[in-house]
């Protein structure tokens, strides 16, 4: 199929105000953020409360408190589990900075552990290699909106006796035999930043099932004070604390946008099995999987260009970013989304979070080593894929399946024009 790219001037397959923005916005969303600005709390308030309370109900959680930010979340699960100077705590070596960051934020060692290939999620039969002595939790992350297969998790936690804190800021709604993530663990942290599935445009929630949890973390989500802004405050900092509460008009929007989440899921999945059709076809790519009793919510839409057969496993990452590059002349909003694995970025290779070697350097640390040889497949992900979410979010649907098949297969089917894009 000879056809000139529209990177080369030909047409595109998909035109500008075809694929439409997310999160759509209607009246629910328009009166419950203005009944927010004009009630006059607009700090930590009555909407705050509510939306904690809806959403432990969604989720399936008995406690759980918003905050500012899905990193703000994690931080506080580390120290709801008490994890501490000089702990090592597991994470994978492929995810967002956030999921490793806040290790350091509780003066913590990140130790990496390399993905699955298929799942793209921690791989679980490398954890137990990565355990140390002083290895206290287990960050798991449930990437792109598929579960981690947390029977594995759980059972390597009990046999060594850590904390499993569940990264769930893509995730929500996704479930491992039926159960929603963030409600295995010790804890867990969800994000409702603009991509999220449930967006406030920022915001974030952490949930336990575990009182002492609850307290630990609320200490550290309020400026280390042992009393809720919904209750009568002494201003005392009573531990080491940082301010990490939502706002009253954030809290407004992601009530709204809660009380349509599921439906949003739903046609999340629809759109999957439509979109799957009309790429099964394409030569040369890799379609993400969906393991049995696991049900993906399709956060991000990662596909995989299959470098050795392209035979370009020499220089995978500058020849897929001219495919990406030929993709999004053709309309579709593709990305990529990290290109980098977490161990290789430079605060884990200069291991100087703090300065002067900190927390590395920490009297309490034990030694441990980033080479990146280690992690060969978070490496080999990294520059073979690309991933997508606008077209199987609401409200699109299942027209966008046959054009974004169609821009696959045009820029797949014309590998010579793509060769010589100019990055």
């Amino acid at each position: 199929m000879s056809e000139k790219l529209a990177i080369n001037g030909g047409s595109p397959v998909i035109n500008n105000g075809e694929i439409k923005n997310w999160p759509p916005i209607d009246e629910i969303d328009r009166k419950m953020v203005m009944a927010s600005l004009e009630g006059g709390r607009h700090a930590f308030g009555p909407n705050c409360i509510e939306f904690e309370k809806e959403f432990a109900k969604w989720n399936g959680n008995q406690f759980a408190v918003t905050t500012n930010s899905g990193t703000a979340a994690l931080h506080m699960s580390l120290v709801a589990c008490g994890c501490g100077a000089g702990d090592h705590v597991l994470v994978p070596a492929y995810s967002w900075s956030s999921s490793a960051t806040c290790i350091l934020h509780s003066n913590c060692i990140p130790v990496f552990v390399d993905i699955d290939w298929e799942t793209m999620n921690i791989d679980t039969r490398k954890i137990e290699a990565a355990i140390t002595p002083t290895t206290r939790a287990i960050v798991v992350v449930h990437l792109h909106g598929l579960a981690v297969n947390m029977d594995e998790v759980l059972s390597i936690a009990k046999r060594h006796n850590l904390k499993v804190i569940e990264d769930a800021c893509q995730a929500h709604g996704a479930t491992f035999k039926g159960k929603k993530v963030g409600t295995f663990g010790d804890c867990a942290a969800f994000s409702f930043n603009q991509n999220k599935c449930l967006c406030s445009g920022e915001g974030g929630m952490f949930v336990t099932n575990n009182e002492d949890n609850l307290l630990k973390a609320r200490q550290l989500w309020s400026f280390g004070e042992i009393r809720t802004p919904a209750e009568s405050r002494d201003y005392h900092a009573y531990a080491l604390g940082w301010m990490y509460r939502n706002n009253d008009m954030t809290a407004a929007f992601g009530r709204a946008q809660l009380s349509k989440l599921d439906s949003y899921i739903r046609q999340q999945r629809d759109n999957e099995l439509n979109l799957r059709k009309h790429l099964e076809g394409v030569p040369n790519i890799m379609l993400p999987a969906e393991p049995a009793n696991h049900g993906h919510t399709w956060y991000n839409y990662t596909i995989r260009f299959d470098m050795k057969a392209l035979n370009h496993e020499n220089d995978a990452a500058a020849f897929r970013n001219k495919l990406v590059k030929a993709l999004q002349a053709e309309g579709v909003p593709t990305s990529v989304w990290q290109s980098y694995p977490l161990p290789t970025m430079t605060v884990f290779q200069a291991r100087n979070a703090y300065g002067k070697g900190c927390p590395w350097n920490c009297q309490h640390a034990v030694p441990v080593k980033y080479d990146p040889k280690d992690y060969s497949v978070a490496m080999k992900h990294s520059d073979w894929h690309t991933g997508m979410t606008l077209p199987l979010r609401s409200p699109n649907g299942p027209e966008l399946g046959p054009k974004v098949g169609a821009a696959y297969m045009k820029v797949m089917s014309n590998l010579d024009q793509v060769e010589g894009i100019t990055l």
